[in-house]
């Protein structure tokens, strides 16, 4: 060991810049994290995620659910969840009843909500195997060529894909390039044919159809977008795909190959993609070109996503919610089922972390709320602190760090996590010393009690503003090396957690 020059501190931010899956690891900004499992990044903190609870149950002991809807007309809002062949109403919490639809193929399907001129709004979906479903309301029926609101000039079991754009409904037939569309504010009646092969010189079959508000220059206007399964994009402009004086094509893109058949999502006047490249926003990704891997939403977590749709492409349960509130863009990974992933964005930085967890098949936004799919539940998520009853647990590994000084040995001595909780936490912490991997060593769980305004005594006790608590006990290190990388581990269970930064006392050696 060199010649000690004496004890020096650090302080190193909480891994705000998020899960870093495409930098060397040996280069990383101190604030990123090689591994980031159930810790959101914020703006000034990580946070253990929040939990879920289950919502609505008895869908079906072996029965996945697979689609999730929600149905909104004026203040009347209804949520209903595809289980193995049949639809439950899971608005209410609780039992669910008996099925509002059943004797369907399966549970994978697609729809939307319209309102024609009379007010009355719908939800339509399909699955590209059966009738297509309409709920009014009130009642649900299958859609057939003679049924009350009949659909013709096409089986409505042949559509997979539906979308409303400028006042009409757009379906897609299965595994051709060919587009259905009704008349205007029309919710059934004569389908017309809009055919695409002519335009698509590499084959394949439409994946998905959608609405894209795009700012041209001389206001915003809203294109219509087709997406194929092998990556052709096309897009469409005008009213009346009719007559060409109000329908134009305004250009055919290449992109990657959409994933899954929930591959598209609107997103802040944008529309993003699940892609072989990542997670892509439409207008950076038709400005660009695919060897431009920084257009990709995942650019900083590329490698893990690559590996995840490498392997996981062809697993039902591709998918992504927008959580407003909590600024965060979840990403949906089926790595098997029972064991799904879920990658999720902070829309405000862009950083990443990693959830497990919560096996969940599809997701929907709810009165604001995220709900996701399992087996023979609905659950409620970012929900209190606790996997239904079950505790939460979080791992990070920080960037390694050189403390400024690459070319110098040091000795770790010792380590001080600055958490917020509102319970005495359940921590384990520790540090990396070269890429080798260390024990971790339980936190003491001294702190600095905190109040909330008018309970705790004026100019006496610690003021906390939401009565947590925090926690800044010091913990011994053991370890010689060139640089560390800060671990912590925690698991909650009912309390909330974040965690805003770490100080490190170590003694800095020579090169040698």
């Amino acid at each position: 060991m060199a010649k000690r020059t004496g004890a020096m501190a650090a302080s190193i931010p909480a891994p705000v810049g998020g899960w870093n899956a495409i930098d060397s690891i040996a280069s990383m900004p101190a604030s990123d994290a090689v591994d980031l499992v159930n810790w959101f990044p914020a703006t000034t903190e990580v946070s253990v995620r929040g939990g879920y609870i289950n919502w609505s149950t008895g869908l079906g002991a072996s029965s996945q659910v697979e689609t999730l809807a929600a149905y909104t007309s004026g203040t009347t809002a209804k949520l209903f969840a595809w289980a193995g062949t049949s639809v439950f109403d899971c608005t209410s919490t609780g039992a669910v009843g008996a099925a509002v639809v059943s004797t369907l193929t399966n549970a994978r399907w697609q729809y939307i909500n319209v309102t024609n001129t009379a007010g009355t709004a719908f939800l339509l979906a399909v699955n590209g195997v059966d009738n297509l479903l309409n709920y009014n309301g009130t009642a649900w029926e299958k859609v057939t060529g003679v049924s009350a609101q009949a659909i013709t000039g096409v089986a409505t079991t042949a559509l997979s894909s539906i979308a409303v754009f400028k006042h009409r409904v757009w379906l897609a037939e299965k595994d051709t390039l060919n587009l259905w569309y009704l008349q205007t504010d029309a919710i059934a009646g004569a389908a017309t044919k809009f055919p695409l092969a002519g335009l698509c010189s590499l084959g394949g079959s439409i994946a998905a159809i959608g609405s894209w508000t795009l700012d041209a220059g001389s206001g915003v206007d809203d294109h219509f977008v087709i997406i194929t399964s092998v990556g052709e994009v096309l897009v469409y402009k005008g009213t009346d795909p009719a007559a060409a004086a109000t329908w134009a094509i305004v250009g055919i893109w290449q992109i990657g190959k959409p994933i899954g058949s929930s591959c598209m999502m609107k997103f802040a006047g944008d529309i993003i993609i699940i892609t072989q490249d990542g997670l892509v926003p439409l207008s950076g990704a038709l400005q660009s070109s695919r060897v431009n891997p920084r257009v990709a939403l995942t650019n900083k977590i590329q490698r893990a996503v690559s590996s995840a749709i490498s392997s996981y492409q062809a697993t039902y349960g591709w998918g992504m919610v927008y959580h407003p509130d909590k600024n965060m863009l979840i990403l949906n990974v089926p790595v098997t089922i029972g064991q799904q992933e879920q990658y999720a964005m902070n829309t405000i930085t862009k950083s990443w972390c990693r959830f497990t967890g919560m096996a969940a098949n599809c997701w929907v936004m709810f009165e604001d709320k995220p709900y996701f799919g399992g087996l023979g539940v609905v659950c409620q998520a970012d929900s209190g602190h606790q996997d239904n009853g079950s505790l939460i647990s979080a791992s990070a590994s920080q960037a390694y760090n050189y403390f400024g000084a690459r070319g110098a040995q040091k000795r770790f001595t010792m380590i001080r996590p600055l958490i917020t909780a509102s319970a005495p936490p359940s921590i384990n912490v520790g540090m990396d010393v070269d890429f080798s991997a260390s024990v971790l060593a339980p936190l003491s769980a001294g702190g600095i009690s905190a109040s909330s305004w008018d309970v705790g005594l004026w100019d006496s006790a610690a003021w906390g503003g939401d009565g947590g608590s925090v926690y800044k006990a010091w913990q011994g290190l053991r370890g010689i090396g060139y640089c560390g990388s800060i671990r912590l581990d925690a698991a909650i269970n009912g309390s909330a957690l974040s965690w805003s930064g770490t100080d490190v006392v170590m003694e800095r050696g020579g090169i040698l």
